[in-house]
């Protein structure tokens, strides 16, 4: 069966009671699953590029507004400035293969990562600041840091253009958020810290680095941090609609370690230096154990043959010929190259990396598309468990385009003969070793997986943190779409062989679009109004005068709101 024809359905986002449809409900989970999505509705020309969507599930029943026995799923489009504009002028957007712009400039997607911190909840993207919303209402609350503070690459009347990364980091020791930014025109790149309040953040370049691509992830130690550059590729022919698209992403990158008291060290508008190494293939996710005392050990989900930028359109042909189906227009170009996970540790003294284990299996792991770990400060200082679902080799997910592009770079005589099903694996977090896995029917396509501990917050542990801390004591959650409805399925985060311990699902013929990353928040309060947030106000000065009368009247209304 096909990649779902509904997995980027324009339907309506209504409230929905989710009911338990096979298995047994764990008495033993709790909290909340909070998920992104990108809104089709609002037409992007690449599907991910939509307006930003948190859904937040409810994991206890007859909570959150759902009658006893249900679940509540709660989907909302955030109401950032972004969006307020748009709703007042939509005749002014424009959607491109890289976002969508307007005179009042480019719009904030925040469709990509659900970023809990505490108590507080954010979204992220690769172009835009991260988003604070209300857990409970999922209402907009601000956007982080004033815009001058990121060093826009593209400053507008009032929404600039900012690359950043859709995966910051939380510090548990420092209590601050990592952020990143870049300049796609030098490659020069950028360290953000933001403390939790006020209206700004402290941003320093980073000295003897160029990244040529992206910055989709970065990660952290206790000391360090770690930034990539990631597997995405802007054409500016394309974007300028000049031709095709005819990049290919780079088949390595740098890697460079920062100190972080380096950077707390710096004043203001100082430079940092980092540690800078090659690593190949190409990556977009990666996940550092934070205990760095016995070296800087980074697990590497790397993505050759994977390109994010190329999006399958209309007029496209599949791997065997074949015309793509119009109902996945728009939809990413899946993998052309079996899937490589590596175990990897770097000694920035030496300058040196060593490859301590590594995953690789053309007959079964096909596009490491997401990850589930246990974010837990505990969870991350030891983890025992990396589950990883890998989501097949789809022929029809694969246009002749970017065949042409890569060339020789993709090896054809290791395409299957035909569609291979998603597999969630667990990996034993040492060796990259499979010791659990599921495979699912070729017509399901799982997504935005998250890791949920057993019992958390106990006596000497955070909220965040189960009994058993690492990864292997818990379930793992799983948004899974198939034409004939989606699913919740949920793991025994031991145990994934066994299957799903129970599964939820709403009225038959429901769909929903694609779901990208999750993560997992024990409780759902309403933000605390005297932290110090950013104004949308706050970003309006004299540039909004470059807008004529009209429009600077629709920004100051949309603030007045705000």
């Amino acid at each position: 069966m096909p990649i779902p024809r509904s997995i980027l359905t324009k339907g309506d986002l209504p409230d929905l009671d989710l009911a338990v449809v096979s298995g047994s409900w764990p008495s033993d989970i709790s909290g909340h699953f909070i998920i992104s999505s990108s809104d089709q509705r609002s037409n992007p020309i690449h599907a991910f590029f939509g307006d930003g969507i948190l859904v937040r599930l409810a994991l206890t029943p007859g909570t959150d507004g759902a009658p006893a026995g249900r679940f509540a799923w709660r989907p909302r489009v955030i109401d950032s400035p972004s969006v307020r504009l748009r709703r007042r002028r939509p005749d002014l957007f424009t959607a491109g293969p890289v976002g969508t712009s307007s005179p009042f400039g480019g719009l904030n997607a925040a469709n990509t990562a659900p970023l809990p911190w505490g108590d507080r909840l954010f979204a992220t993207w690769d172009a835009g600041r991260p988003v604070e919303v209300d857990p409970v209402s999922l209402a907009f609350l601000g956007e982080v840091g004033h815009r001058d503070d990121w060093a826009p690459v593209l400053d507008a009347p009032v929404l600039p253009s900012i690359l950043s990364t859709a995966h910051p980091v939380i510090d548990p020791d420092r209590g601050c958020l990592w952020s990143v930014t870049r300049d796609p025109l030098t490659g020069g790149l950028s360290v953000v810290r933001y403390d939790g309040a006020g209206r700004h953040v402290r941003r320093r370049p980073v000295e003897g680095v160029v990244f040529p691509q992206a910055t989709h992830t970065i990660t952290q130690t206790r000391d360090w941090l770690v930034l990539a550059d990631t597997a995405y590729k802007v054409d500016l022919d394309e974007v300028l609609g000049a031709g095709d698209r005819r990049v290919a992403n780079n088949p390595d990158g740098p890697l460079v370690l920062v100190r972080k008291d380096a950077f707390d060290a710096a004043p203001p508008g100082t430079p940092v230096r980092g540690t800078v190494f090659r690593i190949a293939p190409e990556v977009n996710h990666f996940y550092a154990v934070y205990d760095d005392s016995a070296g800087i050990r980074i697990v590497m989900e790397h993505t050759p043959g994977v390109d994010i930028g190329m999006y399958l359109r209309e007029d496209d042909l599949d791997v065997h010929g074949r015309p793509i189906d119009p109902a996945l227009r728009g939809m990413y170009c899946h993998g052309m190259t079996p899937a490589l996970t590596t175990l990897l540790e770097f000694d920035p003294g030496r300058g040196t990396v060593t490859d301590l284990a590594r995953l690789y299996d053309p007959e079964r792991y096909w596009q490491a598309e997401l990850s589930a770990v246990d974010w837990s400060a505990e969870g991350r200082l030891a983890p025992t468990r990396h589950h990883l679902i890998f989501q097949g080799f789809h022929p029809e997910g694969i246009n002749q385009r970017a065949l042409r592009n890569y060339g020789s770079r993709v090896d054809r005589s290791l395409f299957p003969a035909e569609q291979t099903p998603a597999v969630l694996a667990s990996l034993e977090h040492g060796s990259l070793k499979p010791l659990s896995e599921w495979a699912w029917s070729p017509d399901d396509y799982p997504t935005a997986p998250a890791f949920v501990p057993r019992n958390p917050g106990g006596p000497g542990r955070s909220r965040y943190a189960g009994a058993e801390p690492g990864g292997h004591d818990g379930h793992l959650v799983v948004v899974v779409h198939n034409d004939a409805r989606f699913r919740i399925e949920v793991f025994d985060a031991a145990a994934v062989s066994r299957g799903p311990v129970a599964t939820l699902a709403p009225a038959p013929g429901t769909v929903i679009p694609f779901m990208i990353h999750a993560a997992w928040m024990p409780e759902a309060r309403p933000a605390d109004p005297s932290v110090e947030r950013l104004r949308f106000a706050d970003d309006l000065d004299d540039r909004l005068g470059q807008l004529d009368p009209a429009l600077q009247a629709v920004a100051r209304e949309v603030a007045a709101e705000l």
